[in-house]
């Protein structure tokens, strides 16, 4: 049997981002890459809204605001030299009264912490860059782009496929047996045996890592991300990316207006419990994972936490009428007529058993193997650089 180098287990953005620098960085590697789905970017890659974040709202020196800032500068060159079309957009953060400007100041701060290029604007400069939005003050962020974070995985695949990449689609992780020069994985595809692994699974990564041999204290809880479309007719209420002032009593970003590259403006998202990890729609419900998830501990205190916000976005979640409402704060033309129903997304947050959102991105090793256990967003903004340190946590091992 072949013993391959590293064995990368997740075929999302960040699998790949990690097989790209592995092989950049070390030509000659020998790398597997398996992915359980039938394609490549399937979930959380998949049905991105592709935004390349700025990294202005992340807690300056942690992971997601340094991987973040460093990742895009990389996103952005890799997207130049392979063809793939991007745009820095820009885009506004709106304090739509005057009770919310303190809030505006301190993301203001955290950009400038950050190292971000972001500005703050009155009323007459906000209304010449979006002059359909309705605040008393914003922050323009001109870096923010926008980008197709499956095109961008696609050419990740052909270029570590062209550099001797293995790459092994509807093949999912059963078991592994740990043997002394090498782990044998075995799947549903037959056994492969790899010296060093890489567990990149997204909505499986608790899962999948515990499988590996991890004792993971978190778990994965999936939370369905609703859209709606402008209809062609009202794509002129929105030029770029508008975004509200994020309430600190949520964790969340709250709803908001992203342009996208390939044409069209989403309206969302509105946030709540996914039945299924891979639930994509209200009726698509997996009992265990719906078990898994309501009888955690993390959860309950979680729901506890954030019930009274989780109420707001359980009801816009059946109601158009509220999530226009909502969409109203920002852009008051907006009718409830202008918007169509857009494809979902599902957001794989690890939860501690306290009932903490992990809030950074969360990369445990042992001797050999590397698990990535939380990559919310910024991940795929940020993944070039993620992978890079996932390849520096590698490169010590092999």
């Amino acid at each position: 049997m072949k013993i391959y180098d590293v064995a990368i287990i997740g075929g999302g953005i960040v699998g790949l981002a990690t097989a790209w620098q592995l092989l950049q960085q070390r030509p000659g590697t020998t790398v597997l890459l398996i992915e359980k789905e039938k394609e490549l970017a399937s979930h959380q890659t998949g049905h991105n809204s592709g935004v390349i974040h700025s990294g202005i709202y992340y807690k300056p020196g942690s992971l997601r605001a340094i991987n973040c800032r460093e990742g895009k500068i990389a996103l952005e060159k890799f997207c130049e030299q392979s063809d793939i079309p991007y745009e820095r957009c820009g885009k506004v953060i709106v304090a739509t009264d005057q009770s919310q400007l303190s809030r505006l100041e301190e993301v203001y701060q955290r950009g400038l912490a950050n190292q971000i290029e972001c500005e703050k604007i009155g009323k007459e400069r906000l209304s010449e860059l979006e002059p359909q939005v309705s605040g008393v003050a914003a922050i323009h962020v001109p870096g923010t782009g926008i980008v197709d974070y499956k095109l961008v995985a696609r050419k990740l695949a052909e270029q570590i496929r062209d550099r001797g990449a293995d790459i092994r689609c509807e093949t999912r992780l059963k078991g592994l047996r740990k043997e002394t020069a090498s782990q044998i994985m075995l799947t549903s595809q037959g056994d492969f045996a790899s010296r060093i692994i890489v567990t990149c699974a997204g909505l499986q990564s608790d899962r999948v890592a515990r499988i590996c041999g991890a004792d993971v204290k978190t778990k994965i809880i999936p939370f369905r991300g609703e859209y709606y479309e402008l209809k062609p007719t009202a794509t002129h209420l929105c030029r770029n990316l508008i975004y509200p002032v994020p309430d600190p009593r949520f964790p969340f970003l709250g709803v908001h207006f992203t342009r996208m590259i390939r044409g069209g403006v989403e309206c969302g998202p509105n946030a709540v419990l996914a039945f299924s990890r891979e639930g994509y729609t209200k009726t698509n419900i997996n009992c265990v994972d719906l078990i898994d998830s309501l009888t955690f501990p993390g959860f309950m205190k979680l729901s506890w936490k954030y019930w009274h916000a989780g109420l707001g976005e359980m009801w816009r979640s059946f109601s158009k009428t509220a999530f226009v409402e909502e969409l109203k704060k920002l852009i008051p033309e907006i009718q409830a007529s202008d918007l169509k129903p857009a494809p979902a997304g599902v957001r794989a947050q690890a939860v501690s058993s306290d009932g903490e959102l992990v809030d950074d991105f969360l990369i445990e090793t042992d001797e050999r193997t590397v698990n990535v256990l939380n990559a919310p967003s910024p991940a795929a903004t940020a993944s070039l650089n993620i992978g890079k340190t996932i390849m520096e946590k590698v490169t010590s091992m092999l």
